[in-house]
Parts: C-alpha cells; sequence; structure tokens
C-alpha cells in the first residue's frame, strides 16, 4: 500500500478529527496531518485510550459557585442568620443526610444520590485562599501552592508523564477558543473546539447546515466578561510556541467542510435521550457523542460561566443550579442508555465559593471552600470530608477541611489508574468516593 494513503487512513480512522468529522484538506496541509499522526505512531506500545479505558470529564462552575446555596446546612441556624433574604427555606430543601441538602433545582442530582451515583465532598480548598477569580482557577488549573506559580496544568502533567502514544485528542476542551491552563504541557496534547467555522456538527436537531452551524456557535460563545454574573470559562495562558497541533488548529481546521460528510458521521452516534436548550446541555450531548463514537479521549473539559452571583443572587442562582442539573440528568441517562456510564467520571468545581454572610445587594461576595460534586456508575455515594463550620470563619470566609489536591491525588490514582507524583508533585492523601 502506499504509504501517504495509509498514513492518511490511519490518521484518519484514529484520530478526533476522523472519527468526528471530515474536512477538504489542502494538499500543502498534509505534512501537518503526518507529523501529527506521528506523535502517537511513533510510540512502540499504544498505551489505554478512551475507547477502551476510564474517562473523566470535569465541569467548571465558572465564577465562584455558592457553595452554601448548593449543599445546605439547613439544621444550622448559623446559616439562617447570615442569609436573611437568600437563605433556602428548610422546607424546600432536597434532604440528603446529616443535615444537609441540595438546592431545590438539583432534583436529578438528588435522584442521582438516591441511586447511588453522586458523591458530594464538602468544604473543598486550599491553605491560604486567594479571591482573584484568575489566580484562584490558576492555582485549581495547575494544582499548584497558592504561593508558587505553575507554568504546566495538571492534567498537562498527567499527559506529559502517562500518556506516551497516545492519540493528539486525549484531551478536549469544548466552548472556548484556547485550552484550559489545566491541559497546558511540555508536549502540547489536547484540543479545543473553538469557532463554528471549524466544525460544524449536527447533533440531531436540523439537517439545515445553517443550524448546525448556529448549534456549534452556542457551544462556544461562553461570555468571558467580568461583571456579576458573567464569567464564563477562564482561560490558561494563549499559547504563541506556533506548534504542530497550533498549526492545525488555526489552518486545517479552518478549511472548508462537506457538510453532508460531516452530517453522515455524526448520525451514527445519534444522542438516544434529549437534551434541555442551553449552552451547557449543548456541550455535553457534543461530549457523549464523541464517547458514544469511540474517541480515544481521556479527558473532556466543559464549563458553566455565569456564578459571580454579587447582586440579586436568588434569581440567577437558581437559574444556574437548574441548568446544571438538567444537563447533567440528560447526559448521565445518555452515557447509560450507550452502556457507558461506568466507564465516565463527572468532577464539578468552582475556582471558589462565596462568602458566608450575603451582602447589602442581597447577593454573595467571594469566598473560599465550597463542595464538589463527582458523579458516575463506580462512585461510592454520600457526603464525604467534614463540613467547615459556619461559627469558626477566615476573615467571613469557610475554612476548608479539604485539600483540592486530594481529590485530584483520588481520580489519579483510583480511577485514571496514574501515578500521583509526578502530576501533582508530591504525595496527597486520597479519599473515599472511589
Amino acid at each position: 500500500m502506499n504509504q501517504t494513503l495509509h498514513t492518511r487512513r490511519h490518521f484518519l480512522r484514529t484520530s478526533i478529527l476522523g472519527g468526528a468529522l471530515t474536512w477538504s484538506v489542502p494538499a500543502f496541509l498534509e505534512r501537518t496531518f503526518f507529523s501529527l499522526d506521528a506523535v502517537a505512531a511513533n510510540s512502540p506500545i499504544q498505551t489505554t485510550t478512551g475507547k477502551d479505558g476510564p474517562i473523566l470529564v470535569i465541569l467548571q462552575l465558572a465564577g465562584g459557585n455558592d457553595g452554601l446555596n448548593t449543599v445546605i446546612p439547613f439544621e444550622n441556624d448559623a446559616y439562617f442568620r447570615a442569609r436573611p433574604t437568600l437563605a433556602i427555606p428548610k422546607s424546600k430543601i432536597l434532604q440528603l443526610s446529616g443535615g444537609f441538602g441540595l438546592h431545590p433545582e438539583l432534583s436529578g442530582l438528588k435522584s442521582l444520590h438516591d441511586n447511588g451515583h453522586l458523591a458530594v465532598v464538602h468544604g473543598v480548598g486550599y491553605p491560604n485562599p486567594n479571591r482573584s477569580h484568575f489566580r484562584s482557577t490558576e492555582i485549581w488549573q495547575t494544582a499548584s501552592d497558592a504561593n508558587k506559580s505553575e507554568q504546566h496544568g495538571w492534567l498537562g502533567r498527567y499527559f506529559d508523564s502517562c500518556c506516551e502514544g497516545a492519540d493528539p485528542a486525549v484531551g478536549i476542551s469544548i466552548g472556548s477558543a484556547q485550552a484550559p491552563q489545566a491541559f497546558a504541557a511540555e508536549k502540547r496534547r489536547g484540543i479545543s473546539f473553538a469557532n463554528p467555522g471549524q466544525f460544524r456538527f449536527d447533533l440531531g436537531k436540523s439537517s439545515d447546515p445553517d443550524a448546525a452551524e448556529e448549534f456549534f456557535r452556542s457551544v462556544n460563545e461562553m461570555d468571558h466578561g467580568m461583571q456579576g454574573g458573567s464569567i464564563g470559562m477562564l482561560d490558561g495562558p494563549a499559547d504563541m510556541d506556533g506548534d504542530t497541533l497550533d498549526f492545525l488548529q488555526r489552518t486545517a481546521l479552518d478549511a472548508t467542510v462537506s457538510s453532508d460528510k460531516i452530517f453522515n458521521t455524526v448520525k451514527k452516534t445519534k444522542s438516544p435521550t434529549p437534551y434541555p436548550a442551553g449552552k451547557l446541555a449543548d456541550s455535553l450531548n457534543l461530549v457523549a457523542r464523541l464517547i458514544a463514537g469511540g474517541m480515544p479521549t481521556r479527558v473532556y473539559y466543559v464549563s458553566q460561566g455565569g456564578y459571580d452571583t454579587h447582586s440579586n443572587q436568588d434569581g440567577s442562582h437558581a437559574r444556574l443550579m437548574g441548568e446544571l442539573d438538567a444537563a447533567l440528568s440528560a447526559f448521565t441517562a445518555d452515557l447509560k442508555a450507550q452502556g457507558n456510564f461506568d466507564r465516565v467520571l463527572t468532577m464539578t468545581f468552582s475556582e471558589f465559593g462565596r462568602r458566608v454572610a450575603e451582602n447589602a445587594s442581597r447577593g454573595t461576595d467571594h469566598g473560599a471552600a465550597a463542595p464538589m460534586f463527582l458523579l458516575g456508575g463506580k462512585i461510592k455515594p454520600g457526603l464525604h470530608g467534614e463540613a467547615p463550620s459556619l461559627e469558626k470563619l477566615n476573615r467571613g470566609d469557610l475554612i476548608h477541611t479539604v485539600d483540592f489536591r486530594n481529590i485530584y491525588a483520588t481520580i489519579l490514582e483510583n480511577w485514571l489508574q496514574a501515578p500521583v507524583e509526578p502530576v501533582l508533585r508530591k504525595r496527597f492523601s486520597k479519599m473515599g468516593f472511589i
């Protein structure tokens, strides 16, 4: 067989671009495709991929989610005293155990918990917390100490140390022009879906190419402003190295694509579950489709913005909780219908929580510790970790009881079967949610 043809076919078969979409390729770009494919081909041993191994889905709640109104200490009078207008009435709270319950808009997550598929980790944060959106996001994404800066992300270090020979699409970020800083790596793995000119998906909503493009535009139009509740995904720093992957994204993925071929490919993985409207639901729909299609991806990264609720929080936070619940419920049902639910672990995080006391604008200001959700078919359900005290505060903030890197360490070792120290630079104790 002609070597060029063989290489091209191998690339189309093994990469994200061949598995989930098609395009018309200018002849001068073929050397770029061959070069990118060689990254995977050069390794004599192909390690486990998303096609046959565990998958991690990370959902960033960008802007600083109010953890106290998400996982609510309804038996603690201090909660109601601190929030005379924002406290959720006890009668509306979806009760779990130990005096805690979920926001009333999280009925789907409550069902997941009751069915043994949702873990809640109390009081997650880090020492010497930072209230800057950007700096705190950087700390979470690089797994660094608060007084240190890291160039590479924790997932990037995982890619570098544990994914030699993996497909270039070992990590996929959806909804931003550039990958999150968590993906930053020495060897630059990971792909970011950015604009509708790159990919024109039809997720079963319409056979009209314009409608398909509108869908993908909705996925990617995340608001990056810093006013009120407008924050979308906070990106990592721009990469100007001009390596093969960047060249591929800038050029080949902007090439003219064949809508008919794309639609034929996407129809093979039509979602068996209806999804609600909204950017987060569209992003998770796309993730589910790529998982169903056998993508070799180990980590997917999506974001829901709008959690910077300094004023009039009540209505906006309830809306966000409802969108989160509906999107995760549909995603879970989709994975179950595929038979992939046991292979997928979904983790939510926010760069910080909110202050315990509400402010004069009927909102909450930047805080510190907050709960995290982990859901999947292999999760150990229930409440994990110690809930922070509402009486012992640090400048009005909850004091963390769980370092977020304990959660990362648990995921790395117990889910991704990866060594902790090369990724997190030191040992962290594991938790019992997996």
